[in-house]
């Protein structure tokens, strides 16, 4: 059962804005405005479901109020898994261009050998990763692919060797380099970020196979 017990957060806690948003420090189950413990056996269950895809959640996506966002206006259905996950060479930085619904810059990923982030990998079913690949602008502004570079390590110790993200496609969605280097988002807030003033790196660095539009995912 993925869902039990009481809340130990409502998402009032994690307000969405400014982007990326408030989010938990630890793993969490998202369902019906709350979140709830992620037990060792719910875990269990959905690494070793063949339906759920791992999906790294290094932006907004971690915020529980854009969750229920993702619910509320894109049809996002379930609850949402999110384990709470060590991320290496790899770091969530600002993109170059900014969103044109509210001039909010968002955040893109990059390879960056020597840095330890802390992100939230999402187990997530076919539905679900439809509902994100309409949100990221799936094949116009980001790629769902695999990520090859880095090391994804969940908080019992174990490595996840199949993970997904949605990358960079070009341009905007690219890291901004300023002085030639990307601004790490935990170094810099939205404030910061959104007055930048730089150029779109020409690649995230990422070593990945970018999955085509309609081929089936898998573990």
């Amino acid at each position: 059962m993925l869902v039990s017990g009481e809340p130990i957060f409502h998402d009032d806690a994690y307000p969405e804005d400014p982007y990326p948003g408030a989010r938990p420090s630890r793993s969490y189950v998202h369902h019906d405005g709350a979140g709830y413990t992620l037990s060792s056996e719910a875990l269990a269950a959905a690494r070793a479901d063949p339906e759920r895809i791992p999906v790294l959640a290094y932006g907004s996506n971690v915020c529980p109020s854009k969750i229920t966002w993702l619910r509320e206006t894109l049809g996002l259905s379930g609850p949402v898994i999110a384990a709470h996950a060590e991320c290496r060479d790899l770091a969530a930085v600002w993109a170059a261009a900014l969103r044109p619904r509210d001039d909010q810059r968002p955040a893109t990923l990059a390879f960056a050998p020597g840095v330890t982030e802390w992100h939230a990998v999402w187990f997530a079913t076919q539905g679900q990763v439809e509902a994100l690949d309409v949100c990221e602008a799936r094949g116009k502004a980001y790629e769902l692919a695999r990520i090859h570079s880095g090391r994804i390590t969940l908080e019992d110790g174990s490595v996840l060797d199949d993970v997904y993200a949605y990358v960079g496609l070009d341009g905007g969605n690219m890291p901004l380099l300023i002085d030639g280097e990307p601004v790490r988002t935990a170094h810099l807030d939205q404030y910061g970020a959104a007055r930048l003033s730089g150029e779109a790196a020409g690649t995230h660095g990422l070593d990945v196979t970018v999955i085509p539009e309609g081929m089936p995912l898998s573990r």
